[in-house]
This record gives C-alpha cells, structure tokens and sequence, in this order.
C-alpha cells in the first residue's frame, strides 16, 4: 500500500518545529539529541499504530515504514522510554486540589467561594481536602507546594487561604516543560483525529485570530481572554468532576477514557510567513 505524503505537509512540519526548536536550542537540546528522540517517537508510533491486524509487529515492518534500518530499529526499540512521571504528579496533584477546593460544596462558603481552612481538625480541613483528591500524598507536602507558586497563603490564625483561581507552574521549570508536552501533545492529537476520515465524530477545534491589530487593543484582548476562558474552564472542570468517578466513586460505567478542553492564548508581530 502506497501513502501519499500531502504536498503541503513538510510546510506544516516547519511551522510546528520552528517554536519547539527555539525551546530546545534555549535548554541546551543538540540536534543529535533530538534526533535520538525522534527515532524513539518514530519506531514506537510504528510499533502501536501500524502493524497488520493480527500480526505481532516485526522489526521489518517498522524498518519499511520509518525509513530506519533494522538494525536501527532494534537498537532503538531496546532503549528506555524517555519519562517525567515526577513532574506530572505534582501537577495533577496541585490541579486536583485547587479544582476541588473551588468546586466542591463540602470546601466552600456559605457565598459559594472557596472557604478559608483549617490545616487539621474536622471535614472542612486542607487536610480533608487533600486525603479526598491528591491520594496518599501528605498534606504538609501539597500546602508547601501550593505556597512555592503562591496559589495558597497562611493567615495569622493558621486558616489557609486558596488565592489562585488555576495551579499555574512558577519557580520549576521542569514543570512547565511537562505542561509543553501534555498541552501540545493533547492539541496536535486532536488535529490528527480530525484529519483521519475514519473517525467519527470530528473533536472541537477552533481558532479566532486578526493580524493588524495595534499595541493598545493588546493588553485589553488579553484580560478579555483571561477572564471569559476562566469561566468558561470552570464551568467544564465542574461537569466532568461530576462525572468523574475519581472524584465522585458514585459514578458507574464501563472502561476509562480522558476528555477536556485547551485553551491558549498567542500574540506577537506580524509576519509574511503568518498563515
């Protein structure tokens, strides 16, 4: 079976390369490292995504369909999955907590906002808060790390006060570079979902964008984005809690999916080379 490549594909590719490379010429990434990894993406989305149904998947194969020699193949497909398991468990730790907090009846106030809490002694404690939605993970630990990026502050009388409205990464960088790879991962997953005639229904994919807007109408945009995405990513974390069996064990159902929406905001001059 032959597989056309679209002629506009390679110009694609640049677009997407051209930001990920700035990332990676600033973190010290050479181009051989790069590479290294590339190979590793590429036998291992051959290895899961095209082999013969029926078949097990053959170094062969693998060989034919990414260009790689066998040897290649087999020296790669023996090499570690590259991981950062560290930080994507702080982060869902953060966001678990902070969604829970604002969105939970049992750690809200009588005006339906997040409630100033004690660390310990009762329901209505941090240190509920976290034994119900960040596992086994000490509660000292989560507060610390909540104080690290500012989402949260300790009043005088000891009560905690969430003062974040999402857990936004600061001080680590490595947890910023974990969110570069779930986000842009979960965006370009979307538009090779929507490529695919196979698979039906098409996922929601959209973009508004104007390219001669001046320097004042900036700053207004922005705080628009901020304030209208917010509400409108709370209403959706607020169903899928809901939902959820996680954080609703009340929730029945059959095998475990994940579903949500990315929102992203971009600006800069313009160029000839814009779309």
């Amino acid at each position: 079976m032959s597989i056309r490549t679209p002629p506009n594909l390679p110009a694609a590719v640049i677009r997407i390369l051209k930001p990920l490379a700035s990332i990676l010429l600033r973190h010290g990434v050479s181009y051989m490292t790069f590479a290294e990894l590339a190979k590793w993406v590429y036998v291992d989305t051959a290895l899961r995504e095209f082999g013969i149904p029926g078949r097990k998947p053959s170094v062969s194969r693998v060989a034919i369909i990414t260009g790689l020699s066998r040897k290649e193949v087999m020296r790669v497909r023996g090499l570690p999955r590259p991981t950062d398991q560290e930080s994507a468990e702080r982060y869902n730790r953060a966001v678990r907590v902070i969604t829970a907090w604002r969105q939970e009846p049992d750690f809200r106030d009588e005006h339906g906002k997040p409630a100033l809490l004690p660390f310990s002694g009762g329901e209505k404690t941090f240190n509920e808060l976290v034994r119900r939605f960040s596992g086994d993970v000490p509660a000292r630990a989560v507060l610390d790390e909540l104080k690290r990026v500012d989402a949260v502050r300790e009043l005088e009388d000891g009560r905690i006060q969430l003062c974040a409205e999402a857990y936004v990464p600061r001080a680590l960088e490595s947890e910023k570079i974990h969110i570069l790879g779930t986000d842009v991962g979960y965006l370009i997953s979307t538009i090779d979902h929507n490529l695919r005639p196979d698979l039906e229904p098409p996922f929601f994919q959209r973009r508004v964008s104007y390219d001669n807007l001046p320097d004042q109408a900036l700053p207004k945009f922005r705080k628009r984005t901020v304030r209208k995405a917010q509400a409108l990513l709370e209403n959706m974390a607020a169903w899928l809690a809901k939902h959820d069996r996680d954080t609703n064990p009340a929730v029945t159902g059959t095998v475990r999916n994940r579903a949500g929406v990315g929102i992203y905001y971009f600006e800069g001059p313009h160029s000839e080379e814009d779309p």
